[in-house]
C-alpha cells in the first residue's frame, strides 16, 4: 500500500472528483480527513470509509474563512497526529462573465478556490514543517484553468492563477522536502459519481445526459472518472513521484493538448 500510515486532508469531499480522490487515497492506505462547507458530504464519505476498513473524520468547513480552516487543520492533527498528504479540492461555481458578475460574486469564488487553497496549504505547510518529515500537496485546478473559457471568468481565472501558485509554494517549500503539484482534471464521466453517492447511502439523482457530449469533442472521445483522478492523485503523493514537485498532471483526456481546429470525432486528418 504506497500510502501505508500516511495521512490525508481532502477539501471538497463530495462524491464528485474529490470523492474518487478520497477513495484512491485510502486504498493507497491513507488516512482520511474529509473537509467539506457541506456536513453531509465529509460526514457520510468518513462513515462509508469507516464501515469498509479504512480511517476517516469528517469535518464541516468554509475553506474561506480562515479561523474555520485552523480548526479544520487542528481536527485533524488531534485525530491521527499528522497530516502528510493535502489536496485542495474545494470549489464554488458560479459560471458569468466579467459583464454579469458583481465584484460581491467574484470575491466569493475567488475567496473559496484561490483564498482556500491558500490558508490550507499555509497551515497545513506549518504543521509539515514541524513535524520535519516532509509532505506532499496537490491542487486541484481544471482545463479551464488552461484555456480562455467564455463566461466563467472568476473561476478561469482562479484555476489558471492555481498553477502558478503550484509552481510559487512549490519552490518555496522544496527546502522542508514538501512537494507540491497540481492536477487537471476535465469535464467528468458522471455515472461513477452516482454509483459512489449510493454507497455513500445518498440519494443518486438522475444522471445528467448532456455531459456526454463532451466525449465527442476530446482525444480519447471518452471521459475521465473521479477514480482516474485519485489513481493520478495516488500517484503524485506517493514515493513514487519522489522527484517530482512544481508539475501539472493533465488528467483530461488530452483536451489541453488538442489543437484548436481539429475535431477528435473526425478522426485524424
Amino acid at each position: 500500500m504506497k500510502l501505508k500510515n500516511r495521512v490525508a486532508l481532502v477539501t471538497g469531499a463530495s462524491p464528485n472528483i474529490g470523492g474518487g480522490i478520497i477513495e484512491a487515497l485510502a486504498e493507497a492506505g491513507a488516512k482520511i480527513i474529509a473537509v467539506d462547507y457541506v456536513t453531509a458530504n465529509a460526514v457520510d464519505c468518513a462513515n462509508y470509509l469507516n464501515k469498509t476498513g479504512g480511517e476517516a473524520i469528517g469535518v464541516t468547513c468554509d475553506v474561506a474563512d480562515e479561523a474555520q480552516v485552523k480548526s479544520a487543520v487542528q481536527a485533524g492533527i488531534d485525530a491521527f497526529g499528522q497530516i502528510d498528504i493535502l489536496v485542495n479540492n474545494a470549489g464554488y461555481f458560479n459560471r458569468k462573465g466579467a459583464l454579469q458578475m458583481s465584484y460581491a460574486e467574484w470575491l466569493q469564488q475567488s475567496g473559496v478556490i484561490l483564498g482556500g487553497t491558500f490558508l490550507f496549504t499555509k497551515y497545513v505547510a506549518e504543521r509539515m514543517v514541524e513535524r520535519g518529515q516532509g509532505g506532499n500537496i496537490i491542487n486541484i485546478i481544471s482545463t479551464a484553468g488552461h484555456q480562455g473559457e467564455p463566461n466563467n471568468v472568476c473561476y478561469s481565472t482562479c484555476k489558471g492563477g492555481l498553477l502558478n501558485m503550484t509552481r510559487s509554494t512549490a519552490m518555496e517549500l522544496s527546502v522542508h522536502n514538501i512537494r507540491v503539484n497540481s492536477l487537471t482534471p476535465t469535464a467528468t464521466d458522471p455515472t461513477e459519481q452516482h454509483e459512489r453517492a449510493t454507497r455513500w447511502g445518498r440519494e443518486a439523482g438522475t444522471l445528467p445526459g448532456g455531459i456526454y457530449e463532451f466525449a465527442k469533442r476530446v482525444p480519447l472521445q471518452r471521459l475521465p472518472r473521479p477514480s482516474d483522478y485519485g489513481k493520478a492523485a495516488v500517484f503524485l503523493a506517493s514515493d513514487d513521484a519522489s522527484m517530482i514537485t512544481g508539475i501539472d498532471l493533465r488528467v483530461d483526456a488530452g483536451a489541453v493538448a488538442k489543437y484548436w481546429a481539429w475535431d477528435p470525432a473526425a478522426g485524424v486528418q
